[in-house]
């Protein structure tokens, strides 16, 4: 089964954060490992939510807005695709993540059969 990681964390508090803290050589080294495993499908950090964009539809024709989807001081900072056999399984490997400042969401990816890009 794939698994969708939401990385949430406040973009204040991370930036907040010294270079020790954040720990990339250790968020780099976790997510090596699990990709030599097949553990990991995919992964990236995500921009601060300011430079975010929002897409909403009003009268059949898109806004957009400046920002994320909702107000909020924490914000999707990253995301990972795991391949895990259960919920279970894909939670114990989201509890080994090494940063800390981070809230895991780990939700289980629909599969339609639509093509992956």
């Amino acid at each position: 089964m794939k698994f969708l990681l939401l990385l949430i964390r406040s973009d204040a508090e991370w930036e907040a954060l010294s270079a020790e803290e954040r720990d990339y050589a250790a968020i780099d080294r976790w997510w090596g490992d699990l990709a030599r495993t097949g553990q990991v499908l995919a992964g990236f950090e995500l921009a601060p939510a300011r430079r975010a964009r929002t897409v909403r539809w009003a009268r059949r024709k898109p806004v957009v807005t400046d920002g994320p989807f909702a107000e909020s001081k924490e914000s999707i900072g990253g995301y990972g695709i795991l391949e895990a056999p259960d919920l279970d399984a894909a939670v114990a490997i989201a509890s080994t993540w090494p940063a800390r400042g981070h809230v895991i969401e780990v939700r289980p990816i629909v599969d339609r059969g639509a093509p992956q890009h």
